[in-house]
C-alpha cells in the first residue's frame, strides 16, 4: 500500500505553522518502504538549448580612440577580429566615472537610482550616495544565474564602499552576494599591476606576502578567467556562462611589462597633436562620423588645457613620450590577454556562440595634470591647504618609468588624444568623458551580411547593455524576484538595442538621457545635447548651459544655446525633473560634504592592537588610524636579541608609506614620501629592548614630525615631512613583515619581505586628535555653523 502526504494524517504536530510538512508538494508517492513508494526529482534549471555564453570585457579609463577598430595605431589584433565579425557602436555613451558606470551596466538602471552618484569612496549620507545595490535591483549576474548560467567575475569591482572592503564586513555588496558564483580580483578602484594591494578570492581577502618577480595583474586575472571556463567545461559540457572581465588597466598608475613596453619605443615621439590628427582620419574613413565633422582644437579651458607638442623641450618630449609608451603597452597587453581567452573558447568550439562585449567605463583621464607624474598618489591629492612646497612629481630615471618602482600617469595631452575627437576627459559630461569604444561580437547569433559595414551611429547608453544581453540570451527580466510571490523589482531605465545590432537602418532605442557627475550635467534628446562644464564650488545657474546639435556637430564645438533659448529652457527643465526622479540631488558643492563619513566610521579610529601573523590590515581601515592626525605606533617585543632583525611594522608601498625595521643591529625608519625615500637612524638597538615607539605629530602645512623611542628614550627623529593623505598609503598595515610592494626598495632588494626574526608580541596603533585641516572636521564645522546660523 502507498499513500501521498495529502491523504495521510501525520499527527497534530504537522499542523504547527512553524513546522513545514516534509512531504508537502512532493509529486511522487511515499509509503512505508521504497518498494511501496514512487520517486520523483525536482527539475534542474537549464537555460534554453543553445543559449550563448556572454563575456563583458570592461576596461578602465580608456578613451574613444585607443583600440584599432576606433582609430588607434596600438596593435589590437584580437579586437580587430572581433570587430570584423561583429558590430561597433560608434555613438555609445556611458557615465563619466567608474563606479556609477559599473552600477548602470550591471543593473540597467540610472546609477543615482542604484546609489552611485560618485565613486565608492564616499559616504555623505544621502540616497544617491548609498553605494549599495539594493535587493530589489537584480544585477545581470543574478538574472543570468536565475536562468541557469554559471556566473564569474574577475578584476575590478568598485561597487563596494571602501569602508566595507575589509574582512570584518558583512560582504552584502561583494560580488558573490550580487550573483556571481566565483570572483577573483580587487574590490577597490585601482591597484598596482605588479603588486596588487589586496586580492580577493570569492569572499576572502588573500594573505599574500610576496609576488613572483614576473607577476602581472592583467595576466593573472585572465589566467583566473580561463581556469574558471575550463573548469566549468570539465564538469558540464552544456551550461552557458557569464564572465564579467573588469580590467584595472588602463587606470593609473600606469605600469607595463618590459617586453610589452619595448614594442612601443619611439611610437609617440611625434606627440599628441600628430596622434589626434592620424586617429581622426582613420575614424572618418571608417564611417564613425558624418562628412564635415570637425576635429576640435586642443582643450584650452583652465585646468583642462593642453599646449602644443612642438613647444615642449626635448627633455619634456622624451619623458612625456615614455608615459604614452607605457599606456600603449597596457592596451596591447589587454588585447593579448583577450586573445588568450578567445583562443580557449575556440579550442572548446564555443567562440562563435559566445557574445563578447568590449567597452570602457568612462573616457580617458586628465588626472595626470599638465605635466604628468612619477608620483601618482601625490598628484592625486586635492586639498585646499596644500603647502607651497608640495611636489606632485618625483625624480625617476626614465628606464624605471612603467616598472614596479614607479607609479606614473601621463600628461593630460595624452588623455585628450585618447578621447579623439572629443573634448575634455573622464569626470566631465562632455563627450570626452562619456563617449567610449564599444564592440560586440556574436557570429552565431548576429552574423554580418556582406553589405553591412558593422558601424552603428545610433545613440545608445550604458543602461541598455543589460536588457540587450538578456534579450540575446532569451532571458526575461521578471517583475518579481525571490521565493514565494517574490519581491517587486525596480523598473529598468535601459532599453534593448537588439534591432540596432541587427540592422544599421534601425532607429536608436534610447532617445533621451540625463547625466550628472560632481555637478557636471547634461541632457540628451533626439540629437540635441545640453551640457555644462561645472567649476567645483561655483553656483548652479542656467548660465552654465551650452547646447550642441550632435547631428551636425558630434564633437561639440559650436554652442548654439543663444540661437535656441526655448530649447535650452525646455531641456534644462527636463534635466531638473529627471534629477529629482532619479535621486541626483543634493548636488556637490563647496561645503566639503563628500568628505563626511557616517558615524560607524568613528569605530575605525579606535586604538587597535595587531598580533604577529595577522593578515594585512585593509587599506581604508589602516588609513583611518593615521589620516590627518597625530598618532603613535607602539611595538612590544620579547627581549630583543643581538642577532634579531627584520621589519617590525610597515604601512604603504612604493607610492608612499613608512616602515620601522631593524638591520645590522640598528633601529631604522624608512619614510616613502610619495616615491621620495627618506631614512632616519634610531640608533643601535641594545639587546633586551622591549618597547619601541614611533610618534607622529601632525604639524602645520599638512606635515608630520616623527620621533623614535626605545623603552621611553628618544633615539632618532625625522621631519617635518609631507603627510600621506588622499589614497596613500595605498597598501595596509603589516606587522613583522613588509608584504607585497615594499616601502623601501633598497631594503626589498637586500631582504625581500624581511620578516622579523625575534619575538614580536604586538603592535598597537593609537590615533590622536584630528588636525584642524582634517577634511571631515572642516566639513562638520561648516555644517554646524550653517545649522547654528539657521
Amino acid at each position: 500500500m502507498s499513500t501521498t502526504p495529502a491523504t495521510h494524517d501525520h499527527g497534530p504536530h504537522d499542523r504547527d505553522p512553524q513546522r513545514r510538512d516534509p512531504y508537502e508538494g512532493f509529486p511522487g508517492t511515499v509509503g512505508r518502504t521504497f518498494g511501496a513508494s514512487t520517486p520523483a526529482w525536482p527539475a534542474r534549471l537549464r537555460p534554453r538549448e543553445g543559449a550563448p555564453n556572454i563575456i563583458v570585457v570592461l576596461i578602465d579609463d580608456m578613451g574613444y580612440s585607443d583600440i584599432g577598430p576606433f582609430g588607434s595605431e596600438i596593435p589590437t589584433p584580437t579586437l580587430d577580429r572581433l570587430a570584423a565579425t561583429g558590430v561597433k557602436l560608434a555613438n555609445y555613451h556611458t557615465m563619466p566615472l567608474c563606479s556609477p558606470a559599473r552600477a548602470a551596466l550591471l543593473t540597467g538602471l540610472n546609477p543615482h537610482r542604484v546609489g552611485y552618484s560618485f565613486v565608492a569612496n564616499a559616504d555623505p549620507g544621502f540616497p544617491g550616495y548609498g553605494m549599495e545595490v539594493a535587493g530589489d535591483i537584480p544585477t545581470l549576474a543574478e538574472l543570468l544565474h536565475d536562468a541557469g548560467y554559471a556566473t564569474y567575475a574577475v578584476g575590478k569591482w568598485h561597487l563596494t564602499r571602501d569602508s566595507a572592503s575589509n574582512a570584518a564586513d558583512n560582504r552584502a555588496n561583494w560580488p558573490l552576494q550580487k550573483g556571481f558564483d566565483q570572483y577573483y580580483g580587487v574590490l577597490e578602484g585601482l591597484t598596482s599591476l605588479f603588486h596588487p594591494h589586496q586580492l580577493v578570492r570569492d569572499n576572502s581577502p588573500l594573505d599574500i606576502v610576496e609576488f613572483p618577480d614576473d607577476y602581472y595583474y592583467t595576466d593573472d586575472i585572465t589566467d583566473q578567467a580561463i581556469a574558471m571556463v575550463k573548469s566549468l567545461r570539465a564538469h558540464d559540457a552544456d551550461k552557458p556562462f557569464f564572465l564579467y572581465l573588469a580590467h584595472n588597466a588602463v587606470h593609473g598608475p600606469l605600469q607595463a611589462k618590459p617586453e610589452d613596453l619595448a614594442r612601443h619605443r619611439g611610437r609617440y615621439d611625434g606627440g599628441w597633436d600628430e596622434l589626434r590628427t592620424a586617429r581622426f582620419a582613420r575614424q572618418l574613413a571608417a564611417g564613425h562620423f558624418p562628412p564635415g565633422t570637425e576635429l576640435p582644437e586642443r582643450n584650452v579651458e583652465p585646468g583642462h588645457d593642453v599646449g602644443p607638442w612642438a613647444e615642449l623641450g626635448d627633455v619634456q618630449q622624451k619623458l612625456y613620450a615614455r608615459y604614452m609608451e607605457v599606456y600603449a603597452a597596457m592596451v596591447d597587453n589587454v588585447d593579448q590577454n583577450l586573445g588568450r581567452l578567445t583562443d580557449t573558447l575556440a579550442a572548446l568550439g564555443e567562440l562563435d556562440n559566445t557574445i563578447i562585449v568590449f567597452t570602457s567605463d568612462n573616457g580617458g583621464t586628465g588626472e595626470g595634470g599638465a605635466e604628468g607624474t612619477r608620483s601618482y598618489f601625490s598628484r592625486f591629492v586635492h586639498h585646499p591647504a596644500l603647502p607651497a612646497d608640495w611636489n606632485p612629481d618625483v625624480a625617476r630615471e626614465i628606464e624605471l618609468i612603467g616598472g614596479p618602482q614607479s607609479l606614473v600617469h601621463y600628461p593630460r595631452g595624452w588623455g585628450m588624444a585618447s578621447n579623439t575627437p572629443f573634448r575634455f576627459y573622464k569626470g566631465q559630461t562632455y563627450a570626452g568623458g562619456v563617449r567610449v569604444p564599444f564592440v560586440l561580437s556574436w557570429p552565431a547569433g548576429l552574423p554580418r551580411t556582406e553589405d553591412d559595414p558593422g558601424v552603428r551611429t545610433q545613440y545608445q547608453y550604458v543602461t541598455d547593455i543589460l536588457p540587450t544581453l538578456l534579450e540575446l540570451a532569451g532571458v526575461e527580466r521578471p517583475l518579481q524576484r525571490g521565493p514565494g510571490e517574490g519581491q517587486p523589482v525596480q523598473s529598468l531605465d535601459g532599453v534593448s538595442f537588439v534591432p540596432v545590432l541587427r540592422s544599421p537602418e534601425a532607429a536608436s532605442s534610447h532617445t533621451e538621457q540625463y547625466c550628472e557627475m560632481t555637478g557636471n550635467r547634461s541632457y540628451y534628446r533626439d540629437g540635441w545635447k545640453l551640457v555644462t562644464l561645472h567649476r567645483f564650488g561655483a553656483p548652479y545657474d542656467d548660465g552654465e548651459w551650452a547646447l550642441y546639435d550632435l547631428r551636425t556637430d558630434p564633437t561639440e564645438i559650436h554652442d548654439v544655446s543663444s540661437e535656441h533659448p526655448d530649447l535650452v529652457k525646455e531641456l534644462s527643465a527636463a534635466w531638473e525633473a529627471a534629477a529629482w526622479r532619479n535621486g541626483v540631488f543634493p548636488l556637490a558643492d563647496g561645503s566639503g560634504a563628500l568628505a563626511l563619513r557616517g558615524p560607524e566610521a568613528e569605530r575605525l579610529r579606535r586604538p587597535v592592537t595587531i598580533l604577529p601573523g595577522t593578515p594585512e590590515l585593509e587599506r581604508y581601515r589602516s588609513s583611518r588610524l593615521i589620516s590627518f592626525r597625530s598618532f603613535a605606533v607602539e611595538v612590544e617585543l620579547d627581549a630583543h636579541g643581538a642577532a634579531d632583525q627584520g621589519v617590525l611594522v610597515s604601512h604603504g608601498d612604493q607610492g608612499g608609506g613608512y616602515s620601522l625595521y631593524v638591520e645590522d643591529g640598528r633601529l631604522r625608519f624608512a619614510y616613502n614620501q610619495y616615491g621620495d625615500l627618506l631614512e632616519a637612524d634610531g640608533g643601535r638597538l641594545a639587546p633586551g629592548a622591549r618597547r619601541i615607539t614611533l610618534e607622529a605629530t601632525a604639524v602645520a602645512d599638512l606635515k608630520w614630525e616623527f620621533r623614535l623611542l626605545v623603552d621611553g628614550t628618544e633615539g632618532g627623529r625625522l621631519g617635518p615631512v609631507h603627510q600621506l593623505i588622499g589614497m596613500a598609503p595605498f597598501q595596509g598595515i603589516s606587522v613583522g613583515v613588509d608584504r607585497k610592494s615594499p616601502v623601501s626598495w633598497p631594503v626589498h632588494q637586500r631582504h625581500r619581505s624581511f620578516r622579523y626574526t625575534g619575538g614580536l608580541r604586538a603592535v598597537t596603533y593609537v590615533p590622536g586628535e584630528p588636525a584642524p585641516y582634517d577634511p571631515e572636521t572642516v566639513a562638520q564645522a561648516l555644517r554646524d555653523a550653517a545649522a547654528a546660523f539657521e
